[in-house]
């Protein structure tokens, strides 16, 4: 029993540094929000780790609605209450 706790202690000792580095890397439970104006709307765009993962946009007149990622890709975003509508995200020119 004396060795089988000794080797319970040590092994707690061991992994108890990877524990802390876990804990460094994890995910903040809170999202990066970003108010900005465009025109008349307000966008709020919101974070997790720097991953954009949704925008709220309010207009002036009218109510709001949400774009989420359509499938984890870059740009490709939909709006939530119309899933089958796409939001295009073309890029004309690049320099």
């Amino acid at each position: 029993m004396r060795v089988l706790n000794r080797l319970l202690l040590t092994g707690l000792l061991a992994i108890s540094p990877l524990y802390a580095i876990a804990a460094e890397d994890a995910p903040g439970a809170d999202p990066d929000v970003t108010i900005r104006q465009d025109g008349d709307k307000t966008i709020t765009e919101y974070r997790q780790n720097g991953f954009l993962y949704a925008i709220k946009v309010t207009p002036k007149i009218g109510k709001p609605y949400f774009l989420v990622r359509a499938d984890g890709s870059e740009g490709n975003f939909i709006r939530s209450d119309q899933p089958d509508m796409l939001i295009p995200a073309w890029e004309i020119f690049k320099w």
